[in-house]
C-alpha cells in the first residue's frame, strides 16, 4: 500500500508511511477486539464506557466538555446521550444560569454499568496489547504515540 508518492516535493518517507498504516491497522484491530468482547458479554458499545468514565472522573459535564474528553470519536454525541438516557445510565439537567445549557451526569445504574464493563474491557486490552508486548515495549509505544497525540497524557 503506497500512499505517499503522488507529489514527490511533499513526499513522506516509506518509514513514515509504514508507521501510519500500522498505526491505523493496530487501532482498528484492537478496537474491534474490545467491541467483540463487550458484545459477547452482552454489554453496550465502548462509547458508553468512555462517556460513563469521563462523567465519573469529572461530571457532571456539559456535552461540549464531555466531547473534548472522550477517547473515541463521537460525531453524534447528542444521540448517544439520548440512547444512554433512555437506558437510565445518564441523565440530563438544565443549567440554572443558562436555559440553552445542560449538564450530563451518570446515574447510579450508569456507574454500576461502567464498573461491570471494565473487567471485559481490561481483558480485551490484555489480549490485544499486553499479551503481545513486554512491559518495556508497551511503555515505549505509549511514549511514542503520546508524541503523535494532539492531547498529551495530562489531557484527561
Amino acid at each position: 500500500m503506497e500512499i505517499c508518492t503522488e507529489d514527490r516535493t511533499n513526499a513522506c518517507t516509506e518509514v513514515a508511511e509504514r508507521a501510519w498504516v500500522q498505526l491505523i491497522r493496530a487501532h482498528r484491530s484492537t478496537l474491534s477486539k474490545v467491541e467483540r468482547a463487550l458484545r459477547a458479554a452482552d454489554l453496550p458499545p465502548l462509547e458508553w464506557y468512555d462517556v460513563l468514565l469521563e462523567l465519573e472522573r469529572g461530571g457532571p459535564l456539559r456535552p461540549r466538555d464531555l466531547q473534548d474528553r472522550l477517547l473515541l470519536a463521537q460525531y453524534n454525541l447528542s444521540r448517544l446521550i439520548d440512547r444512554m438516557a433512555s437506558a437510565g445510565v445518564v441523565e440530563r439537567e438544565r443549567c440554572s444560569e443558562d436555559a440553552r445549557c445542560q449538564w450530563v451526569r451518570a446515574t447510579p445504574k450508569g456507574e454500576a454499568l461502567r464498573k461491570s464493563m471494565w473487567p471485559i474491557y481490561a481483558g480485551a486490552i490484555r489480549e490485544a496489547v499486553q499479551s503481545k508486548l513486554t512491559p518495556s515495549q508497551a511503555r515505549q509505544i505509549g511514549d511514542l504515540l503520546e508524541r503523535l497525540s494532539s492531547c498529551p497524557a495530562t489531557c484527561g
